[in-house]
């Protein structure tokens, strides 16, 4: 039996530019109800700090990208390195070689980004995607970062301004170009795990009079998490529990929520055909027709999605259920309120 896990793989301590200590990290993400939480300062690795903060288990990472190119884009998340590997950032394919060589796990955060040119003009925040795509071995995408999301949204300052009363509101899902490059990546035999991050740094801001934070970390906490399936119980010891957690992640058991629209624990996602059946990050030999089900703890709108046809059919409710004959690679979508609430990773039909 599958065991759910949850967790958020990207924020930022006062070792980077964070605002908060590793502690005060691990009591936002159980004040959030997380399980566990990752730091992934920039360009620091902290040895000595992994480990349980009461039922949270901290894990700690690295983001790592070159601050000597400008604009400094091409920034990796590695979780579970076992050596300080900021010195290898101008190469981004040496630094995945390296961190794969340790077993670590590789994302390209905020694979696509988009900033306005006010805000690059008057904050000095420019996009900073994935720009070197010929890179090869790392472990995914982060689809869905919180922070970036924000970032794009700011039109104008009257939309800063808008969400700094309403930040809820501009959650609304991955951008279509990052996941038309997940998907791409999976057409091409390369199976790239999604997640989603909160890039939490717990930054006030100021636009005119105004000076607030806007996100807090146990705000961020609750908004786009990742959800593991784990196969085994986890014996709360920080080295053997991380080893668990790695293998859902890179076999992508996994679903990324925006569960400030609910909390999509509980949620499943599976196909059926004959006597066989896998799940998220899973594939399946068919033995005649395919049964995609798919559960969810609220009631929602599913779409099937096909990668290179699309949506292959809807339902609404807690549950869904549909019979397909084609093999492919198939993800499931769940909308709320007219948003994006959970975007699975896929199930390949062979």
């Amino acid at each position: 039996m599958l065991i759910e896990w949850v967790g958020n793989f990207h924020s930022h301590t006062r070792f980077s530019d964070g605002t908060a200590t590793h502690l005060r990290i691990a009591e936002a993400a159980a004040q959030a109800g997380l399980d566990g939480v990752a730091v992934t300062d920039h360009n620091v690795w902290v040895k000595g700090l992994q480990g349980y903060y009461g039922e949270v288990l901290l894990l700690v990472g690295e983001e790592v990208h070159d601050p000597c190119r400008q604009p400094q884009v091409n920034h990796a998340l590695i979780l579970g390195l076992g050596r300080e590997l900021a010195p290898l950032a101008a190469s981004p394919q040496a630094l995945i070689d390296a961190a794969r060589e340790q077993g670590a796990l590789v994302f390209l955060a905020h694979p696509v980004e988009h900033s306005p040119g006010w805000l690059q003009r008057r904050m000095g925040e420019p996009p900073l995607p994935w720009v070197d795509r010929e890179v090869s071995g790392f472990t995914g995408l982060e689809v869905w970062n919180t922070m970036s999301e924000f970032k794009a949204r700011l039109r104008t300052p009257l939309h800063a301004l808008y969400y700094a009363f309403f930040p809820a509101r501009f959650l609304r899902g991955p951008f279509p170009e990052a996941l038309r490059w997940w998907e791409q990546l999976w057409l091409q035999g390369i199976p790239a795990v999604a997640i989603g991050g909160a890039d939490a740094h717990g930054h006030a801001y100021k636009l005119g009079p105004l000076r607030r934070v806007l996100f807090p970390y146990e705000w961020l906490f609750r908004a786009v998490n990742t959800h593991l399936l784990l196969d085994q119980p986890l014996p709360r010891e920080p080295e053997a529990d991380w080893a668990v957690i790695r293998a859902a992640l890179q076999a992508g058991r996994a679903w990324v929520a925006n569960d400030l629209l609910g909390s999509s624990r509980g949620f499943r996602f599976e196909a059926r055909s004959g006597h066989r059946q896998a799940t998220m990050g899973e594939a399946l030999r068919r033995a005649g027709a395919v049964r995609f089900e798919a559960s969810a703890p609220l009631p929602g709108e599913f779409r099937l999605i096909r990668f290179g046809s699309g949506v292959v059919a809807r339902g609404r409710g807690r549950r869904f259920q549909h019979l397909i004959a084609e093999p492919g690679i198939y993800r499931m979508e769940v909308y709320r309120r007219g948003r994006l609430w959970i975007l699975t990773n896929p199930i390949r039909v062979e």
